[in-house]
């Protein structure tokens, strides 16, 4: 994992490109939930795993004070060139930050799988305010047609079993509390935990699909002779334009 973890600066400038952004209706989601069992406003948050900054904008340009956290360089110098003026960015990883805060909001955008699990909900619960919010939210890309997916898995299978990154703590898919859900519900850190569903519907061209997989860990980690024909072979399957089931799965949590 820490491998994948830090694959990304490699492909910064693609990975803003081709990497969808954040809908409003999550930040309503998150700041409602903040009223309801917080008591209060978000006024300022640190994010864990900030990448590019594609939620960063989303809280920030809603007037939150956002510290932006990443242990690679490009990815934080990409974030910057397009964040607002009330982001404070930090280089280092979640178990390598100073003691900082307390925030209203701890959150992670597709980047809490990437942490060490040993100590996670003891360090997010250090940052957060008594009554402060913790949220994590993500979810894979994937080919809306399954006659289309199967295709793509056959031509990737010589080279690559799966993209997908497995549970953190093997939770099935199938199980209607996923991960971290699970986790936060045996934290003795934690309460009120919630997990909520925004479902979302995209559609863009054969190559941003390929652009939006070449951002992907599991794809950076092969040899770029066997990347270029894994690729090669993906869009020779595919049509002219693909629809992909994008839908953002939301854990909302209120430390004790």
């Amino acid at each position: 994992m820490p491998e994948r973890a830090l694959s990304f600066g490699t492909v910064a400038a693609a990975y803003e490109r081709y990497r969808p952004g954040y809908p409003a209706e999550l930040f309503d989601l998150v700041a409602e939930y903040a009223a309801e069992q917080a008591g209060g406003p978000v006024r300022t948050a640190l994010e864990i795993g900030a990448g590019t900054g594609k939620a960063t904008r989303l809280f920030a340009g809603r007037g939150v004070a956002v510290t932006a956290t990443d242990p690679d360089a490009a990815m934080l110098a990409e974030l910057r060139r397009h964040a607002p003026g009330n982001v404070r960015t930090v280089r280092a990883a979640f178990e390598e930050l100073p003691p900082d805060g307390p925030y209203d909001l701890v959150y992670a955008a597709a980047a809490l799988h990437w942490t060490d699990p040993v100590g996670r909900w003891r360090r997010v619960a250090e940052l957060l305010r008594p009554g402060g919010v913790f949220a994590c939210f993500g979810g894979p890309v994937q080919l809306a047609d399954p006659e289309l997916a199967e295709a793509v898995r056959v031509v990737r299978a010589p080279f690559l079993a799966s993209d997908d990154v497995p549970s953190p703590d093997g939770t099935p898919p199938e199980r209607a509390l996923q991960w971290p859900g699970t986790e936060l519900h045996r934290s003795e850190w934690f309460d009120q935990v919630q997990q909520l569903v925004l479902p979302r519907m995209l559609t863009m061209a054969a190559a941003e699909y390929l652009g939006h997989l070449s951002t992907v860990s599991a794809y950076l980690l092969l040899p770029e002779d066997t990347r270029a024909e894994v690729f090669r072979r993906i869009l020779a399957v595919l049509p002219e334009r693909v629809a992909l089931e994008a839908d953002i799965t939301v854990h909302l949590a209120r430390r004790r």
